[in-house]
């Protein structure tokens, strides 16, 4: 299955990001890329069902390059494949401060899923989660 998101991945965890063109997709995982994470794909991602849970790629005729909006194609050292771990969807704005849990499904695994945060932090807490993962309350 082909979605169109970008994904990047620390340790083998990947965050899937989700949305329409413009959203914002390949900005925050350029901003997860500074920050140590290393891209998988951009803008389009293929998924794989591994027995209840999804693996991540990039095609092969974008495998290693994203786009920065006003830039143009950017070259980067490609990740493996990886385990979604977080789905992140840009077309939706998170207003609470601390929301409720919400997923996402595909290829019969489920994920965690936020909303986009209008904040500089954001970023930073997604590559905190793909690190340690979420807190248990």
């Amino acid at each position: 299955m082909i979605v169109h998101a970008s994904c990047v991945a620390l340790g083998g965890r990947g965050v899937l990001i989700l949305g329409a063109s413009g959203s914002g997709k390949s900005g925050l995982a350029l901003q997860l890329m500074a920050y140590g994470a290393g891209l998988v794909s951009d803008d389009r991602t293929v998924l794989t069902d591994r027995g209840g849970w999804l693996e991540a790629s990039a095609p092969d005729t974008i495998r290693g390059r994203i786009e920065a909006r006003g830039i143009g194609i950017l070259n980067a050292a490609p990740a493996p494949p990886c385990r979604i771990v977080l789905a992140v969807d840009m077309d939706s704005t998170e207003t609470a401060r601390m929301p409720e849990p919400r997923h996402w499904s595909a290829c019969d695994a489920t994920v965690p899923l936020l909303h986009k945060v209008e904040s500089l932090h954001f970023a930073a807490a997604i590559l905190q989660y793909l690190e340690s993962g979420p807190a248990e309350m």
